[in-house]
């Protein structure tokens, strides 16, 4: 009795097969909740690409995580380089990281005072260089990029791997700004022809190689390679209960009183699971706004469309979801699913831990 997410094993591994292949020196991103299906069970999926680079014809030769304390769970899963996404700081997980993997540990460096503080530390340390792009986030300005190049000539620093841009998720092509950047760490002298990136266009990407042909350009990438193909991935829940309820009756955690007759069904799944939980998309279009209104008059009312699915059809929910279940409302004259049936599920991956994934 779980919320699962099932595989297609076959479609799912064909997908990760010819994703490598498009994207030459490919970086898998394995973060966070690993995108649903856990860090460690990616970082086995990583190893497998690498072991078939005669097929796909790019060695997988590093997996990128986005946390020191994510490097544990890759690192006894993949043999090869662990690029750490989160900008290395002096403190915590960053200086505390065991010598067993210590050597396959590539670090993110935004700031040049950590540069120089990481250097101190272990002038061998591995390390790419992270530019400041137009999301502003982390990374070097023009001027602090030239300071760096002066500081790597000055110290003979032998662990520069690459150059590092984290560019927004946006409609528009980032090419204009990639090549500013670009040509901003040559100026500034840096001693690199390879540059990370993210979130970059097949298209953009065979176009900057075009463009900057002695250069190796390394995609990061975590869900277009995990997610990119959704018919693979099928997410279920099991029906735990169902009772008859008729209108005027009290249920819940807060006594509500039902607005109609219908059945009550207690379903997997619920705040524990991040059922329920739901971040800011940033959409500000006028439909999505108009969206959210219709929701927040639902809540008001109590009817908030929940994510589960029978026959095809959204069922709402009958109160907020509880920690490891929830409540759905199914309306009289509509099927009501057994105990023990599964039904559908949608959810946001990165936001959802599963009680089990079956991969066949």
């Amino acid at each position: 009795m779980t919320l699962r997410l099932t595989v297609d094993g076959e479609r799912w591994r064909r997908h990760l097969l010819a994703t490598a292949t498009a994207h030459p020196g490919i970086v898998p991103v394995c973060k966070g909740n690993g995108y649903g299906f856990t860090i460690g069970r990616l970082a086995r999926r990583v190893q497998w690409l690498h072991e078939h680079a005669e097929q796909t014809g790019t060695p997988v030769d590093m997996l990128a995580v986005g946390t020191y304390r994510e490097l544990a769970e890759a690192a006894t899963r993949y043999d090869g380089d662990l690029l750490v996404l989160t900008p290395w700081r002096p403190v915590g997980g960053a200086v505390e990281v065991p010598e067993a993997h210590g050597h396959r540990v590539v670090h993110t460096i935004s700031r040049l005072e950590d540069l120089r503080d990481l250097t101190d530390r272990d002038p061998r340390a591995r390390f790419v260089l992270e530019q400041l792009t137009s999301m502003r986030r982390h990374g070097m300005t023009r001027r602090e990029l030239v300071e760096a190049g002066h500081l790597l000539a000055e110290r003979r620093l032998p662990g520069l791997q690459g150059m590092a841009l984290h560019l927004p998720l946006n409609t528009s092509s980032h090419l204009g700004e990639v090549t500013r950047l670009i040509n901003d760490m040559v100026a500034a002298g840096i001693g690199t022809r390879t540059v990370f990136v993210s979130h970059l266009t097949r298209d953009e990407l065979t176009t900057l190689r075009a463009t900057y042909p002695d250069f190796t350009i390394r995609p990061r990438i975590g869900t277009d390679l995990w997610l990119g193909d959704r018919g693979a991935l099928q997410v279920s829940s099991t029906v735990l209960d169902a009772h008859p309820i008729e209108r005027g009756e009290a249920f819940g955690y807060r006594g509500r009183s039902m607005p109609k007759s219908g059945h009550l069904l207690v379903v997997s799944g619920g705040t524990a699971h991040g059922i329920g939980l739901e971040a800011p998309t940033g959409d500000q279009s006028i439909r999505a706004r108009a969206a959210t209104l219709a929701r927040g008059g639902m809540d008001a009312v109590g009817f908030v469309r929940s994510p589960f699915s029978i026959d095809g059809k959204q069922r709402l929910f009958a109160e907020p979801p509880h920690m490891q279940a929830s409540m759905l409302f199914v309306p009289s004259g509509a099927r009501v699913p057994a105990v023990g049936e599964d039904i559908d599920v949608r959810v946001r991956f990165t936001a959802t831990d599963f009680d089990s994934v079956v991969v066949t």
